[in-house]
């Protein structure tokens, strides 16, 4: 719909709008583009410009809670237990601590033992959960809330056969009964048949005269019970993608874990069994290269093997008997194979021969093995009492996981959208960020997969020779290939069964790689599992979080082949070595299966025979916690002699060696290649390393390194990097004090350890990423250590601030880069954000170390103002620096002049600031402070302001990455300046004096230069600007809670100052709006946002003279002379005493206004973030159970009442839900008003100024509808009826324009919208002009919650009571308020017109699908207004009258029984108004009667027999009013509803009763054309909307003179000459002007040009009235669709196609000869005989009388014969069909040439009948006749109606000769027209020679008729033209045969031959027939044989 046809109240303003206002003012102060903004309209401050903020704190001062009454005292202040100190206990995963206990410990464990056993410190903002930030309003939590709704009963979800409500069970009998039920007899019967009805129930006292004022209060009083508590519970959850204040508390931290497997070992069976054998399991990955797990070592054995070692054995710990392991793969890979490798004791023989038995032996040979198997089993049991203890290697194998996976397929998911859902931050730290390599790759997920039970059966054995991880890497990957070479060597044969599958979440008896136990093990007696622990595959970044300390050894390789002597079975022994003694032997080494728990040392495998042996074996050692400069790991080197000889040993050593494993400090970790000594080593030798060459000693092969080993590290202690270990080393020296130190090779003195830190403070970050995430906990505690207590050295403070906070910048952006995979949406590192929440506390502030301040563990703290002033005001702050500080830098950036005067006129006294001083840090004339330590100096300092000074006067390299991860420092200093209160009881303290001034600075300049930062880089780089905006905003945001309110509310003004500043000279001005947008959203998600706006302090009138816009426009309102309340105007505009008081909410509006802005850039993205913002606050309090009471309700949703003015200016540009088709899009017209200066009541804007600027989408519309109609739903009543009184009349207007929209917005889909939207795909689109939603809002506004689009029947029943919810209450919402504007216009002058308008609403929703509810509501409005102004709908506007007629009408025929109850009491009480007027009655009842017929027409399920109820309850209000007598209509067209085709003709009938009646007829017609549609009759459809615009046509000819009008109905006779039936009847019979006629809204211009569907001709009456009205957009749209239908004139093959609905012109082609129907009593008493022309197929009549009467009743007659009613049986139903064809005179040939023209305007049809003198159709030729039948219709076809009547019947009966005659010319034609076809076709004309040459046919004609010489004068002339006509005929077969042979191929000739022999004999036959001679020719007869029957349906 064009702009000028939108809806409004009134169209003829002829005022300044408000956004032309806006223009000139913007224009006048500023000539930039983007200075056009909206001025204010209480106060001359533009929009753009922000408001300074009140004193917060002054104002409470002056307004003490106390002052407020009950629940509104809460909003004053924040609440007293805002804040909270609160220790949670670390998180223990196993029931043992696992931390050394308390002893000798060094610094660094004893830090580490602290970090790992200390609780978390959490400081908690107790309501923060209140806020939008924590406390999303999502899909999920709508749903939740959404539980126990009321289910609203509509009309439409309760018809057809669906159920209806309980109260309509009396009803079901009526509308289920039988057609023979209902009388059908005429209006008395109808009036007699209503009294024997049921009436429905009365509704008490509506009879009784009661007060309006009493009225109203009741029916107020019943529209506030039921209602929804919370509207925006009803409407989709804010968008989740607008949610940038989206905060999580971040999850502890805890213990990395990978995905984790269970393996099971269950049974390990050889064909042998002899004795005991061992397993190994471990992962190893190919592709890696790397074993990526410890050991398993598991012992299968039976008790009688293992009774064999019970020489070498002790009680074995339960911890060695596990059988199942847990592993860890972080990076799960196709590569990674299980590795089992077994062992046996150790015996004589290399590995081949010891492997045979199990090779060569089966165990069904075991009796005929039995001696061999003895000596097997004796020589075994000898070698595991001698060489118990040694082991060797035996077989190996590998599963490859992969393929366990993959074969067994993953788990059965959850088919629900959820088990898509993102991983939440807590489960992806848990499997961290190195699942992103195989992310969605099911085939390496080892988390997800069935389990499954494996037998390994073949094993490979070992090789002596390659035994080390390189060979068996090699033996891996060879196992993929499909040839293997390993698959060709003899296996030895086993069974080992382990189960594989997913480790669950808590698993029972499991022990930690440390062998603690995990929590639960509900039995220390149970077989436990064990972890086993993980070496990923590549780097894991995690923080350490338990104490660990585990050191692995590696042996490789040794090389003894230049050693002399017996050394070939070589077996190593480890010791771990606490001092050089044997004794000192620490038990620390774990042992394997079936031993003891902890053993002081074990063996490698031994290799029998090799001189030069490899290792893979794997020692697992727990590091004490104290190691020191005595630890050493020994090594001794024996020969083992397997065979007992005598004197020979056991074990003989041959070589020693050891690695000392603290150096420096640091533990020594790595490969080594070591030097064996063949003697024992000397004294003292642990501190030294086997490198050196000490005197005396002998070394195999000359010192040189022949045993190579490898040590690793899985500490959580010793970080294993230089640099960190460095740092830590100085820190812990520093702390204790111990002077002098070695550092590696330098003495470090007080003198130079300075130097050192600083140093190595600038080494952080060369740190390896890896253990500088593990141990970042450790690292920023001492950074902070640092900070907040500067060392002392040599009695000075030294001041390591500066290199602190670069070394804190770059430690926080080297972890941060090591987990870019992980952040979270903006842009945080889970790890910095869980240290700084649960890790970071201040040093000796924590109350649990020693020197804190002694508070209980949870401290609930209070953020009230304290009655007293603080006993100090500033804490002690050392300025003491160190002299190497080198000079900083002064403030960085340019802040602009605004923040400077922001900061000279604080009103603290910052003269001591020395943020900008010569004696900052650094500055020229800085100082030492010099003292000892703790003599009265205290060197503590506040973190926070450390980090303020450090961050505002740091470099720019320094800044730049500080400004990358800002939101980390701002975290930080937030948490310590809460720390600071909290731990200093400082909570009491004024907030103005919190904080000192220097401090306060710091922050201000602090701010200033981030804010810059953002405003720069926002057009280089818009991801980090994104990032700074937010950090910002959430700094502020966080201030608010523990700083001056105030002071913090100047920091937003200079920062929005900044911002505007910029966006005078921006390229892109939308992408700082939206950073602006961002910031405003964030710091509003307060969780005391409400508290922050100061609700309860009253708005001051504005203090300025200037007047505001709306002042100057309106000097008084529309309902009084006075002047409006500038208190109540400045509540509901963006004034500025407004914008002042409620400061943030004022900034969140105005963006909303700068955003609606026509002339705002990128308006569809602002428009959408803007209006989320407003929702998701609005959400916020519907949801937060501080706002449930009304009061403190009311006082919040002030804070929003600007928002209603905005939406009503913006009205023009918001989505036109209301603009469908139908009636109700023409509902709002246009209203005259009164007055001339007044104008109409909020006429429409003007059109070009309507659409200027970018329009909402439906989303965005809808969206601010609904928080327009919260705002309503909220306010205070009186609070709004003031406002409104003070509205002027377009205002007024726009606002139930507003309304209105919202009716449409929200009306009621019903539930088969919602099955139908089910199959759609719901896409977003971005663009601005096309709906931004999933689905179109004008369907359906419910947003789907995932792609998924297969809902279930549930889901959609929920969607559908929710909408219905929603629906009714915004209708509830709209209601109330219209109810406020009539009782404020009651006494107004303007009143008649505004109620118009109201009435107009009402009625609108009223007519909408609206529930039960709100009807019984709305209903009882409309009878109160009704009553108090009658006079609006008898005086005034017909149209009112005739709108609210059909409404009640149709609600009289509802299902439902509460709607007939109240539609039938407005119905009556309608009545009754009138008639007590007591006139004009006659027009009423014909609205009436014509909303009858219109509803009875249209209605698809209308309900006859609700209807008759609700008009017997009309009776029973009053038995004598006779002025509604129930109408026939209803009952008539029940009787044919079935049948379209009686059913169309009823309808004709019934309009053509109404020629009279010209408003009836239009409505009629419209109905016909309507029906029409539906059944696909379009041409019929298009003739009604053509004779429909031809009676408006006449009509408007006798109302109005003008010459663009057509004349009257003659100017539609070239579309069809039908029309000339529409000429109004005579002036004597019917004056245009009496009694209310042709007054409806159809009859005007408007009217005429909506009911055109034709082309041409209609356009030529059309075009005539858009010139007059020069409207040049249609004129150029109609000329458009004439190009259209021209040009497809011109492309029509088959002729022309007029238009869209006269497209099925060529079906007319059959036609009902005679409708037959004789049927028995019992059927129908019906006979009579009717013709018709019909156009309808013979199956579908034939199927609908079958299925309406039954298929042995029905028969067709398919010839075309007369009819012997006395043979037909009288039991059944016969129906006559024929085909037709048009009929045209010769003189009609000549002007009917397209195709289009002969189907087109049609009056005669023909058909002809075969029939022989003896009553058959078909005879010989002598005897057959042929009958042709003319029939002429009464209307030319198409008409308004398929079926019409034929008027007269012509039939001619043709002789014998006349057939022949007939049947030669038509022969003649074909013939022609095959041989002169282009291109021609040789088979066709083949086929007809072929019939005119042949011995029948033609020659058989000839013969019969032309043989002889007719005796009867009378047939010469019929025997002459017969022998001209065979003449024509002979020449046409002559042209044919010559065109023939030009056309055939040399195949043909034969078949052409004989086409001509068949000629020349038809040509001789034919010579004598055509040369005889005849008498002279008789004149014509006069005597016709044309005999005229009329048709027999004139009766």
């Amino acid at each position: 719909m064009a702009a000028s046809e939108r809806r409004a109240f009134a169209h003829k303003i002829n005022r300044t709008v408000a956004a032309e206002v806006r223009k000139q003012v913007s224009r006048e102060r500023s000539g930039s583009p983007h200075s056009s903004r909206r001025s204010s309209s209480s106060l001359g401050v533009p929009l753009t410009e922000v408001m300074e903020p009140l004193d917060f704190e002054d104002v409470l001062l002056s307004r003490p809670p106390d002052v407020e009454p009950g629940p509104l005292r809460d909003l004053i202040e924040f609440p007293a237990d805002d804040l909270e100190l609160l220790k949670q206990p670390r998180e223990c995963r196993t029931t043992e601590s696992g931390v050394p206990e308390d002893g000798k410990l060094d610094a660094q464990v004893r830090a580490a033992v602290a970090m790992y056993s200390e609780d978390w410190v959490i400081v908690r903002r107790r309501y923060q959960h209140l806020s939008t930030a924590y406390s999303p309003v999502t899909t999920e939590t709508q749903r939740e809330r959404q539980k126990g709704l009321t289910c609203q009963v509509f009309e439409q979800d309760t018809s057809g056969d669906e159920r209806m409500g309980p109260e309509d069970t009396d009803d079901s009998q009526h509308c289920s009964g039988s057609p023979e039920d209902t009388p059908r007899s005429s209006g008395a019967s109808g009036i007699f048949s209503l009294r024997n009805l049921a009436s429905d129930s009365l509704l008490p006292a509506l009879l009784e005269r009661a007060a309006p004022e009493d009225v109203d209060r009741r029916n107020e009083a019943l529209r506030r019970q039921h209602r929804a508590p919370a509207l925006l519970t009803l409407y989709p959850a804010p968008d989740e993608d607008e949610a940038v204040e989206r905060c999580s508390i971040p999850e502890p931290p805890r213990e990395h874990f990978g995905q984790r497997i269970l393996v099971k070992c269950l049974s390990l069976k050889f064909e042998i069994e002899i004795e005991p054998i061992f397993g190994t399991l471990a992962l190893y990955d190919v592709r890696e290269k790397k074993k990526i797990s410890e050991n398993f070592y598991f012992d299968l054995n039976s008790d009688s093997v293992k009774g064999l070692l019970r020489a070498h054995g002790t009680h074995p710990a339960i911890s060695t008997l596990a059988r199942s392991a847990i592993f860890s793969v972080t990076y799960p890979s196709p590569d990674i194979f299980l590795v089992v490798k077994l062992e046996k004791v150790l015996q004589q023989g290399d590995i081949s021969e010891c492997c045979e038995p199990y090779m060569v032996m089966k165990e069904a040979d075991a009796v005929k093995n039995k001696e061999k198997l003895e000596r097997l089993r004796l020589a075994a049991e000898q070698f595991c009492t001698r060489l118990g203890r040694y082991r060797m290697p035996f077989a190996w194998t590998a599963v490859h996981l992969a393929n366990i996976v993959s074969s067994v397929g993953p788990q059965d998911r959850d088919s629900d959208s959820e088990g898509e859902r993102r991983p939440t931050w807590a489960e992806r730290r848990r499997r961290g960020p190195q699942d992103r390599g195989c992310s969605g790759d099911d085939a390496c997920s080892f988390s997800s997969f069935r389990p499954a039970t494996l037998t390994v059966t073949n094993f490979f054995k070992q090789e002596a020779e390659r035994l080390s991880d390189e060979d068996l890497f090699k033996f891996l990957a060879d196992m993929r290939r499909p040839s293997s070479l390993l698959r060709r060597l003899r296996p030895v044969t086993a069974q080992l069964k382990i189960d594989i599958s997913p480790a669950p979440e808590n698993l029972h008896f499991c022990l930690s790689p440390e062998l603690l136990h995990v929590k639960p093990y509900p039995d220390p007696r149970g077989r436990p599992t064990k972890e086993v622990l993980e070496f990923p595959a590549r780097e894991v970044y995690a923080p350490h979080t338990c104490y660990r300390n585990l050191l692995f050894v590696y042996p490789h390789s040794l090389n003894f082949s230049s050693r002399q002597g017996s050394v070939r079975n070589l077996a190593i022994r480890i010791q771990y070595m606490a001092g050089e003694d044997q004794s000192q032997a620490l038990p620390v080494i774990f042992g394997k299966s079936s031993c003891s728990e902890f053993t002081r040392e074990a063996f490698t495998p031994v290799v029998y025979h090799n001189k030069s042996p490899e290792f893979y074996e794997e020692f697992k050692l727990r590091l004490p916690a104290c190691v020191t400069e005595n630890h050493h790991l020994f090594f001794t080197f024996y020969h083992v002699s397997c065979q007992p000889r005598p004197g020979t040993a056991l074990e003989t050593p041959v070589g020693f060696t050891w690695i000392p494993l603290l150096q420096h400090g640091r533990l020594r970790t790595g490969p080594f290649c070591l030097p064996v000594s063949v003697d024992q080593p000397p004294p003292s030798y642990s501190v030294l390393t086997p490198d050196v060459a000490l005197p005396g000693m002998r070394w195999v092969d000359g010192h040189k390194g022949v045993f190579s080993v490898e040590l690793t590290a899985v500490s959580s202690v010793h970080p294993q990097d230089p640099h960190l270990d460095k740092f830590f080393t100085l820190v812990h020296v520093l702390e204790e004090g111990t002077f002098p130190f070695r550092l590696k090779e330098t003495v470090l003195s007080e003198a130079t350890v300075e130097q050192e830190l600083r140093a190595s403070l600038a080494a952080l970050r060369l740190a390896s990423p890896e253990p500088l995430v593990a141990f970042s906990h450790h690292v920023l505690d001492k950074l902070v250590h640092l900070v907040v207590r500067p060392p002392i050295i040599g009695g000075q403070i030294v001041n390591l601030g500066r290199g602190a906070f670069e070394a804190m910048a770059h430690v926080a952006s080297l972890v941060h880069r090591s987990l870019e995979a992980v952040q979270d949406s903006r842009g945080h590192c889970p790890l910095l954000a869980a240290y700084v929440h649960y890790a970071f506390r201040l040093p000796g502030g924590d109350p649990s170390l020693p020197g804190g301040v002694p508070p209980a563990t949870v401290q609930a703290a209070t953020l009230a103002r304290g009655s007293g002033r603080p006993t100090s005001l500033y804490l002690t702050r050392s300025k003491s620096i160190s002299s190497s500080n080198p000079d900083l830098a002064v403030v960085p950036g340019s802040v602009d002049d605004e923040v400077s005067r922001i900061l000279a006129t604080k009103g603290v006294d910052r003269s001591h600031s020395w943020v900008n001083s010569a004696y900052a840090p650094g500055g020229s004339k800085a100082v030492l402070r010099r003292g000892l330590p703790y003599c009265g100096a205290d060197p503590r300092q506040l973190l926070h302001e450390e980090l303020a000074l450090q961050w505002v006067v740091s470099g720019s390299a320094v800044r730049e990455v500080a400004l990358q991860h800002a939101w980390f420092f701002f975290q930080l200093m937030i948490k310590s300046m809460e720390l600071h209160l909290l731990l200093n009881q400082r909570l009491d303290t004024p907030r103005k004096l919190r904080f000192p001034g220097r401090f306060l600075d710091d922050i201000a300049a602090l701010v200033a230069s981030v804010g810059l930062e953002v405003i720069t880089r926002v057009h280089k780089d818009m991801e980090l600007a994104e990032r700074l905006n937010a950090s910002l905003a959430f700094f502020l945001s966080d201030l608010l809670s523990i700083a001056d309110r105030g002071y913090i509310f100047s920091l937003v003004r200079a920062h929005y100052k900044q911002v505007a500043t910029r966006l005078l000279s921006a390229p892109n001005p939308t992408a700082l709006l939206t950073l602006r947008m961002d910031f405003t959203r964030i710091l509003c998600s307060h969780e005391h946002y409400v508290t922050l706006n100061l609700p309860c302090s009253p708005l001051s009138p504005p203090a300025s003279p200037s007047p505001s816009v709306s002042s100057t426009t309106s000097q008084s309102s529309t309902f009084s002379s006075q002047a409006p309340d500038p208190k109540v105007t400045s509540m509901f505009e963006l004034s500025g005493p407004f914008r002042q008081q409620h400061f943030l909410s004022g900034l969140l509006l105005t963006e909303l206004a700068l955003a609606l802005d026509p002339e705002a850039e990128g308006a569809s993205l602002l428009h959408k973030k803007a209006i989320s913002a407003v929702h998701s606050l609005l959400c916020s309090h519907d949801i937060d159970s501080r706002y449930t009471d009304a009061t403190v309700k009311a006082k919040v949703a002030e804070l929003y009442l600007p928002l209603l003015s905005l939406a009503r200016d913006t009205l023009p540009r918001l989505h036109g839900f209301a603009e469908g088709s139908g009636q109700r899009s023409r509902l709002a017209s246009m209203l005259d008003s009164d007055t001339e200066g007044e104008g109409d009541i909020g006429g429409t804007i003007n059109p070009s100024a309507a659409r200027s600027g970018c329009p909402l989408s439906a989303e965005s519309s809808r969206t601010l509808l609904v928080c327009v109609l919260w705002v309503l739903k909220n306010a205070e009543p009186a609070l709004l009826q003031r406002w409104a009184a003070d509205l002027a009349l377009p205002q007024l207007g726009r606002l139930l324009d507003l309304l209105y929209l919202c009716l449409a917005a929200f009306e009621y889909k019903g539930k088969r919208a919602f099955e139908r939207i089910n199959s759609l795909t719901f896409k977003k689109s971005s663009s601005g002009n096309q709906e931004n939603v999933r689905w179109r809002k004008s369907v359906t506004h419910w947003r789907q919650t995932s792609d998924r689009v297969d809902k279930t029947k549930d889901e959609m029943e929920h969607e559908a009571l929710v909408d219905g919810n929603l629906a009714t209450e915004a209708s509830l919402v709209v209601l109330d308020m219209l109810e406020i504007i009539v009782q404020t216009v009651m006494l107004s002058e303007a009143r008649e017109s505004i109620l118009s308008a109201v009435l107009k609403v009402v009625l609108y929703s009223l007519g909408s699908a609206q529930s039960a509810l709100f009807l019984q509501h709305g209903l009882a409005t409309q009878r109160a207004l009704v009553s108090k102004f009658p006079e609006l709908l008898f005086e005034e506007d017909t149209e009112l009258c005739a709108d609210l007629c059909l409404r009640l009408l149709r609600h009289c025929g509802s299902r439902i029984s509460t709607i007939r109850i109240h539609a039938s009491a407005s119905l009556y009480l309608l009545m009754r108004q009138n008639f007590e007027i007591g006139h004009n009655f006659a027009r009423v009842k014909m609205l009436v009667t014509m909303s009858l017929s219109s509803l009875v027409g249209t209605t698809p399920n209308f309900s006859e027999e609700h209807l008759r109820r609700s008009l017997k309850t009309i009776l029973t209000y009053a038995e004598e009013d006779i002025g509604l007598r129930d109408s026939t209509f209803a009952e008539q067209m029940k009787e044919h509803q079935e049948d379209p085709e009686m059913l169309m003709d009823l309808m004709y009938r019934i309009a053509r009763g109404y020629q009279g009646s010209p408003d009836l007829r239009l409505t009629w017609l419209q109905n016909m054309a309507g029906k029409h549609a539906e059944l696909g009759n379009h041409a019929e459809a298009a003739q009604c909307m053509v004779h429909a615009a031809a009676l408006v046509a006449e009509y408007l000819a006798l109302l109005e003179d003008s010459r663009h009008l057509p004349v009257g109905c003659v100017s539609f006779q070239n579309v069809s000459s039908n029309v000339l039936e529409e000429s109004a009847i005579s002036d004597d019979i019917l004056s245009p002007d009496e009694e209310g006629f042709c007054s409806g809204k159809n009859f005007t211009e408007l009217g005429l040009g909506g009911l055109y569907e034709a082309v041409n001709e209609v356009y030529k009456n059309l075009i005539p009235i858009l010139e007059a009205h020069r409207d040049y957009k249609k004129l150029a749209a109609v000329h458009g669709k004439l190009q259209e239908a021209f040009t497809k004139i011109m492309h029509q093959s088959s002729g022309w196609e007029p238009s869209v609905y006269l497209e099925h012109i060529s079906e007319w082609a059959s036609m009902v000869h005679d409708l037959v129907t004789w049927m028995n009593k019992s059927l129908c008493t019906r006979n009579r005989q009717s013709q018709n022309w019909q156009r309808s197929p013979t199956d579908w009549r034939h199927e609908f009388y079958t299925e309406r009467f039954g298929d042995d009743v029905v028969e067709i007659i398919k010839d075309s014969n007369p009819v012997d009613k006395s043979k037909l049986d009288p039991q059944k139903a016969y129906i006559q069909i024929t085909y037709v064809e048009p009929h045209f005179d010769t003189y009609e040939l000549k002007d009917r040439v397209t195709y289009f023209d002969r189907n087109y305007g049609l009056r005669a049809f023909l058909f002809c009948t075969p029939f022989t003198p003896d009553g058959r159709a078909h005879g010989e030729l002598a005897e057959q006749h042929k009958r042709k039948t003319l029939l002429s219709t009464e209307h030319a076809f198409p008409y308004i109606k398929t079926r019409i009547r034929v008027c007269h019947r012509e039939e001619t009966v043709l002789t014998p000769v006349e057939v022949a005659i007939e049947d030669m010319q038509k022969k003649t034609r074909e013939l022609a027209f095959a041989t002169e076809q282009d291109p021609p076709d040789a088979k066709m004309l083949q086929m007809v020679l072929q019939g005119s040459v042949g011995p029948t046919g033609p020659l058989e004609v000839a013969q019969v008729f032309l043989a002889e010489i007719p005796e009867d004068p009378k047939l010469f002339r019929h025997h002459n033209k017969l022998r001209l006509c065979f003449k024509d005929f002979c020449k046409k077969c002559e042209d044919a045969l010559r065109k023939n042979k030009a056309l055939i191929g040399p195949d043909q000739k034969e078949y052409h031959r004989e086409l001509e022999r068949h000629y020349s004999r038809l040509r001789e036959a034919l010579q004598p027939l055509l040369t005889q001679r005849l008498p002279q020719l008789l004149a014509p007869s006069s005597t016709s044989l044309r005999c005229p029957l009329w048709g027999l349906s004139q009766t």
